[in-house]
C-alpha cells in the first residue's frame, strides 16, 4: 500500500513539475515563422471555400510517393475548414505569448492596446468561420472570410513590412528600417 501511495505521490510531482516547465516555456519562433508556417496556410484554406465547396469529393489522383500527398486524404471538406479556423482562433495565443519576438529581433507589441484588439478580432472570427464549418454552410464561410481578411489586414497595416519600399516597418514602433 505504501508503493502505490509513493508512486502516486511521485506521478503527481512528475506532471506538476511538467505543466509548471511548460508555462515557463519561451516562445522560439519568430512572429514572421508564426504567420507564415500557421496563419497563411490555414487562412488559405478558409479564402479558398469561396471558389471550392468543402463538401464536394476531394481528387485523389496526384499520389507522386511523397508523404504529402499520401497522406493528404486522410482529413478532407469540412473537417479541413474547421481545423483551419480551429488553428487560426487558438493560435492568438503564440502571437500573444511575452517574448515573442519579430523577424527584426525586435520585441512584439504584445502588450499594445491596437495589437491585443486586432488578435482578438482574428479568434472571434476563427470562431465564427469555424461555426459555420460545422454547420457545413459555404457561403456563410465565404462571408466570413471579409471578416477574416479584414482582421489580418487591420494588423498588417500598422505592423507588417512594407514591401514595395523593400523597408521592415519595426514592430510597435512605427520606425522604418531599411532591410
Amino acid at each position: 500500500m505504501r508503493v502505490a501511495v509513493v508512486m502516486v505521490m511521485m506521478l503527481g510531482l512528475t506532471v506538476g513539475s511538467a505543466g509548471s516547465e511548460s508555462a515557463d516555456t519561451p516562445p522560439i519562433g519568430t512572429m514572421a515563422q508564426i504567420m507564415r508556417g500557421i496563419y497563411f496556410p490555414n487562412s488559405n484554406i478558409i479564402f479558398d471555400v469561396q471558389m471550392q465547396d468543402p463538401g464536394a469529393p476531394a481528387d485523389t489522383s496526384s499520389d507522386d510517393g511523397t508523404v504529402t500527398s499520401s497522406f493528404s486524404g486522410i482529413y478532407t471538406g469540412w473537417q479541413v475548414v474547421e481545423n483551419a479556423a480551429l488553428v487560426l482562433a487558438e493560435s492568438t495565443a503564440l502571437i500573444n505569448m511575452e517574448g515573442r519576438i519579430c523577424e527584426n529581433g525586435r520585441m512584439a507589441p504584445v502588450q499594445r492596446y491596437d495589437w491585443q484588439k486586432w488578435a482578438r478580432e482574428m479568434t472571434d472570427v476563427s470562431w465564427e468561420i469555424y461555426q459555420a464549418a460545422l454547420r457545413r454552410d459555404q457561403d456563410e464561410v465565404s462571408e466570413l472570410t471579409n471578416n477574416l481578411a479584414e482582421a489580418c489586414d487591420s494588423c498588417h497595416r500598422v505592423y507588417r513590412s512594407n514591401a514595395q519600399q523593400n523597408r521592415m516597418r519595426c514592430l510597435g514602433t512605427g520606425v522604418i528600417l531599411p532591410p
